[in-house]
């Protein structure tokens, strides 16, 4: 079937032309002003039309309290709202075709009365609306399709960007936390109540700063450089539920089910899930278009498989629930099955002070593993300056994994150096428990406070693995001239406590000025017994411990942090210095050998940080901090580790903490005037005694590692983004993003006893485009390019030089009535791969659904890899290496899927099409 696309181009360009032709354009300026003839920043002005109160445009003043809005309208008659905090709602009317360039001079602001006169009226529908700390959306006043979710209301947000895996920012910054009337909803991912819960049951979508429950209590700054959404249900929709329901079945055995089911009365709210599929999906994250379905369904991270196909069953609850004003609990439980599969193909160059060698390598795996996990937040406030907190979370892992691999190693003429064969079979047991407990006493209204608490984490793992290896030598000839044998029983156990206890408090100064004083004691225990068994020849079972690989490994870590500084906190103004100094004991016993170490690191540290607000939407920020971080139990273990009898590791434990300083700056900025947003930023880290490897190859390429520390490193990174959002009168919009970003690394290592320097660039910009024409059509093209540059001290002649592509388009269109058509398009080239590695490769994801049962229902047929290209191949430039790997991924398939949803909001149906819609 052949479309006639220039017909189509021109039909829609005839409907815009006409509903230009119809349009009138029109300007609106004025400058917004209290009864003290100030200028009033961020008064939000919007315009509605009288016929039917549907918004037109809206502005925000400027730091002057000047406005313009210029546009077009089919309206004979608009009205003018200006809305400011702690003041009436300031409203006028006008008819267009008497009056379309509007100067409405100085607005004379009132403050909130009960008396109102014939331009003043009670009310808060602004769009926008922008206090001290907080963005604040009007939900309704964002046009999306009816039944849309959360996310796509996100989308149609100034400022706001939700990428194709549904990661949000706001101005450039990070959303870490989706909160539903001041709680969290199921757990800590965002997008489980971005792709859950439905638009029309929002009223409020509230962007700060990201705090904890302890800084909300205290008034104390939050996280600045990271957001936090808040999501306020509408008073008189805070009664009822929602629930969804997924079924399909595909080719090639396919199939994917689930469902989510949410019940809400005032301050009760309890949530159910449940998910089963074999497409590589966590099944929380319900797609509109492509339910579980999507581009990143070729891996999945929450089973530690780094890829392959996974099988995954997943169930959970969620209960929350407050008493008054002094008790309220949020409580969850997650239960997650997944069974993975891998294979991975691997060709990797080494780069010797004298010599290059190469590997060539497969593997395969397939683990299954249960994962418990529970979480209790418990707060209770006896008196308004009292505040006791109470958090425990329980981790429990069970896992069985079975791994096959053969590496074999060869000269730049192909002859053969050395293999290796391994078998792999395991058992794993883990839990994890933490808890986090406090009081937090308020004294007075300046924000003075005391807060007392212990921190505990108590982690043990039980790890069982039959292993055994063939590894074969050859002689420069290429003729084999010894092979080695381990058949051996691993028993490795370790067990990790740590406990903390806090003192903080804060002393005012002044009104905007406070001293602060802190003290954190942490103990940390780390014991880690690894012993191995040799079968001997003849025999069944692994008899004879193996002294040489065996080892029981003790570690205690003493830090004392006191510290003092001084906050400041003013309306344009927040800034903060401390420091203190940080005193490390590390102290490590191998019980095996009776080797110890003891030794104490002291460190003066430096927390510091401003913000400075130009205007209401235009600030600069800077940090800098430094703290001393303990290397790992694997590094610091004497033990010498053989399962890779071609990559033999042993742990040193004489190794130093290691001492980082890292500095960040941003500047962000959105012009509700123009509506662009542009956000900037540049930051690094540098070391100090660094961990690194320190790698020998012996002549048989058997490598060897241990670690050591160095100085010298550093990571430098920058870029900036800039958006800008086009609404046309008709309804469409288009939203350009441009953004670049980029690295530069140094990084130290040994090999052989030579020290060498490896520097990388990386430079990313991109480009994508956002046009949507309501209720028709949605086209989101992209395209990033990524040009790397990496050079080594060790061998110059294998500096590398190459350029990645990555091409990708979003088509989805709601046309004709009732039937949505999504297209997931995405090209990826790699610029420099190895010979037999295919670099380039296109992902096409297609979904046809229709709605039915008065948009309760849907049903969809969806293609996965159209093309039937999909591929997983990547490039790493390591120090003293280059690696290319491909890996087993999801292939071609058709599904079959039918959702059903069924709601209920104070008493009424929202898909219920008498309504009307937002």
């Amino acid at each position: 079937m052949k479309f006639n696309f220039r017909a189509i181009l021109v039909a829609l360009m005839s409907l815009l032309c006409f509903a230009y032709t119809k349009a009138q354009d029109f300007q609106v300026q004025g400058k917004v002003v209290d009864s003290q003839n100030t200028p009033l920043e961020s008064a939000t002005v919007y315009i509605e039309k009288v016929q039917d109160s549907s918004l037109v445009d809206y502005t925000i003043s400027d730091v002057d309290g000047n406005f313009s809005v210029e546009g077009k309208s089919d309206a004979d008659a608009i009205n003018i709202f200006i809305s400011y905090t702690g003041f009436n709602t300031y409203k006028k009317q006008f008819s267009l075709q008497e009056q379309s360039n509007i100067d409405l001079g100085e607005v004379i602001m009132k403050f909130s009365t009960n008396s109102l006169d014939e331009v003043l009226v009670k009310g808060d529908r602004a769009p926008v609306t922008i206090k001290r700390d907080t963005l604040e959306f009007n939900a309704s006043s964002f046009k999306t399709q009816p039944d849309a979710n959360v996310e796509e209301v996100l989308k149609q947000l100034p400022g706001v960007e939700v990428d194709n895996e549904g990661n949000i920012t706001v101005n450039g910054k990070e959303v870490s936390r989706i909160l539903v009337n001041g709680k969290e909803f199921f757990g800590d991912d965002p997008k489980i109540a971005t792709k859950n819960l439905p638009k029309e049951l929002i009223d409020k979508i509230q962007v700060v700063d990201t705090k904890t429950k302890s800084e909300e209590f205290t008034g104390e700054e939050g996280d600045s450089e990271n957001k936090t959404i808040n999501l306020t249900i509408e008073e008189d929709k805070n009664k009822g539920y929602f629930s969804r329901l997924t079924a399909g079945g595909g080719t090639d055995e396919r199939y994917e089910l689930s469902g989510i089911a949410n019940y809400f009365k005032d301050e009760l709210r309890v949530s159910l899930l449940g998910s089963s599929n074999n497409i590589n999906s966590s099944g929380f994250t319900f797609d509109e278009v492509y339910d579980a379905m999507g581009r990143s369904a070729y891996s999945i991270n929450n089973t530690g498989g780094g890829g392959g196909i996974t099988k995954s069953d997943n169930a959970g609850f969620n209960f929350a629930n407050e008493w008054g004003e002094k008790a309220e609990l949020n409580s969850n439980y997650f239960f997650n099955r997944a069974d993975n599969r891998t294979a991975t193909v691997t060709n990797r160059e080494n780069i010797l002070p004298d010599r290059t060698y190469f590997n060539n390598s497969e593997s395969t795996s397939e683990r299954q593993n249960d994962n418990h996990r529970a979480r209790v937040n418990f707060e209770f406030k006896p008196d308004t300056l009292t505040r006791i907190s109470f958090r425990p979370n329980v981790n429990v892992n069970k896992g069985f994994s079975s791994n096959n691999s053969f590496t074999e190693s060869f000269e730049e003429d192909g002859t053969p150096i050395n293999n290796a064969t391994t078998q792999q079979n395991g058992e794993v047991f883990s839990t994890n428990f933490s808890n986090r407990f406090d009081v937090t006493r308020k004294f007075g209204s300046k924000g003075a406070f005391i807060r007392l608490g212990f921190n505990n984490t108590n982690n043990t793992s039980e790890d069982d693995q039959v292993y055994y290896s063939s590894r074969e030598i050859y002689d420069d000839a290429g003729n084999l001239e010894s092979t080695e044998v381990q058949d051996q029983f691993i028993d490795q156990d370790t067990e990790e406590d740590e406990y903390e206890l806090e003192f903080r408090s804060r002393l005012p100064l002044s009104e905007k000025l406070s001293l602060d004083v802190n003290y954190a004691y942490r103990k940390r225990n780390r014991n880690s017994a690894r012993l191995v068994y040799d079968r001997e020849e003849g025999e069944d079972d692994f008899n004879s411990l193996n002294d040489a690989l065996s080892n029981d490994f003790e570690s205690e870590t003493f830090d004392h942090r006191p510290e003092a500084g001084l906050v400041y906190e003013g309306e344009k103004l927040r800034a903060s210095f401390s420091g203190g100094l940080q005193s490390v004991r590390l102290k490590n016993e191998d019980l095996f050998t009776g080797n110890s170490f003891d030794n104490t690191y002291n460190n003066l540290f430096v927390n510091s940080y401003f913000r400075y607000k130009l205007t209401n939407t235009k600030s600069i920020y800077f940090n800098y901090r430094n703290s001393r971080n303990t290397p790992s139990l694997t590094q610091l273990q004497p033990v010498t580790n053989t399962t890779n009898p071609l990559n033999i590791i042993t742990g040193n434990p004489n190794l130093d903490p290691t001492l980082e300083h890292n500095i960040y700056a941003n500047f962000n900025n959105y012009d509700f005037k123009s509506r662009s947003g542009f956000y900037a930023y540049l930051g690094g880290t540098f070391y100090n005694d660094r961990v690194v490897s320190l790698t020998t190859t012996d002549e048989d390429l058997v490598r060897t590692t241990t670690y050591t520390n160095v100085d010298g490193a550093y990571n430098l990174f920058a870029g900036f983004s800039l958006n800008k959002k086009i609404k046309f009168e008709d309804g469409s919009s288009l939203n350009p993003r441009v953004g670049f970003r980029t690295s530069f690394n140094k990084n130290i290592g040994f090999t052989n006893g030579v020290q060498f320097n490896s520097e990388t660039l990386s430079l990313t910009p991109q480009l994508s485009v956002r046009y949507e024409i309501d209720d028709l059509i949605s086209i989101d093209p992209n395209y990033q390019l990524t040009y790397n540059n990496a050079t080594y001290s060790l061998n110059t002649g294998r500096d590398q030089n190459f350029i990645n592509h990555n091409l990708g388009l979003e088509l989805t269109t709601y046309w004709p009535k009732n039937f949505i058509f999504g297209n997931d398009i995405s090209y990826q080239h790699i610029g420099n791969m190895s010979p037999g590695f295919k670099n380039d490769f296109v992902l096409w994801n297609m979904s046809l659904g229709y709605k039915l049962l008065g948009d309760d229902g849907i049903v969809k047929v969806k293609v996965f890899d159209v093309l039937d290209q999909n591929i997983s191949t990547s490039r790493y430039t390591g120090e003293d290496f280059i690696q290319d790997t491909q890996q087993l991924v999801l292939e071609q398939y058709v599904m079959f899927s039918f959702t059903y949803k069924f709601s209920k909001f104070g008493g009424k149906d929202p898909n219920d099409r008498r309504r009307g819609r937002f």
